[in-house]
């Protein structure tokens, strides 16, 4: 039996978890967030969890298709090195807004990882359009959360 999808399955299922895992540490739901303006049409706080946990699911699918489907050691190499920027920029997000109290800094920032989530989909579409599928609701969540940070910039700032 072929077990060549075992490797990338454990390796995208730890890298999912630890990234996972690291944002739910720094993300504080306390008095500071709280206290912030949302706009009425902001999701309630028990959403982020159930969305955030089908994004990593289906990212580490997107990451074991795009590693089977990869020819080469080198794309896969590639790959791994953007899941990685991804997986910090998703956890620079949460330090900016949540621990560092600065929705205009997590702003800016998640330009950079909405453009990290294109890339990754830009890469596996070359080998994998099914993999490539799988990160569209990030793309989507992404654009969606950016939206979301700049309406509350807008209703609290400015910070400091």
């Amino acid at each position: 039996m072929n077990r060549a999808w075992l490797f990338p399955v454990i390796i995208a299922s730890l890298a999912a978890a630890m990234v996972a895992i690291l944002g739910a540490t720094i993300t504080d739901l306390g008095p500071w967030y709280h206290a912030l303006a949302q706009p009425r049409w902001a999701p309630p706080d028990a959403a982020y969890g159930v969305a955030w946990t089908a994004i990593y699911a289906f990212t580490a699918l997107a990451g074991v298709t795009g590693w089977l489907a990869a020819p080469t050691g080198r794309e896969r190499e590639a790959l791994v090195g953007l899941f990685a920027l991804n997986g910090f920029l998703n956890i620079a997000w949460s330090l900016l807004f949540f621990r560092l109290h600065r929705p205009d800094w997590a702003m800016v920032e998640s330009i950079g990882l909405w453009l990290s989530v294109l890339a990754l989909i830009l890469v596996i579409w070359r080998r994998s359009m099914t993999g490539a599928v799988l990160l569209l609701p990030y793309l989507l969540w992404v654009t969606f959360a950016g939206y979301l940070t700049m309406t509350v910039d807008r209703l609290n700032g400015p910070f400091s």
